[in-house]
């Protein structure tokens, strides 16, 4: 929250303590992302594509439809432009 620009090839990885649905939403975010959720086997479970900066008091959540332990916020475009699907591992 509050970024006013994210670098390329640069993320914001948030890393839960376990497997779980964690919607996230985009109040004081000021750059569209992609937003990737990722279990604990580092699979792919969920994407959001292109998430618009939310300017409302009251922001929409984008809720995930499987848990994941990580979720990793990254420039909007990015995971077209690296092809990125679901079921697909990660290395971190």
């Amino acid at each position: 929250m509050f970024r006013k620009e994210l670098a390329q090839n640069r993320g914001m990885l948030f890393i839960f303590e376990k497997e779980d649905i964690y919607p996230f939403w985009m109040k004081n975010t000021f750059i569209p992302l992609d937003i990737i959720w990722i279990n604990a086997d580092k699979e792919v479970v969920f994407l959001s594509k292109d998430n618009s900066p939310c300017k409302e008091i009251s922001c929409l959540s984008i809720n995930p439809q499987r848990p994941a332990k990580y979720v990793l916020e990254v420039n909007a475009g990015a995971i077209d432009k690296i092809g990125l699907k679901l079921g697909d591992k990660l290395g971190f």
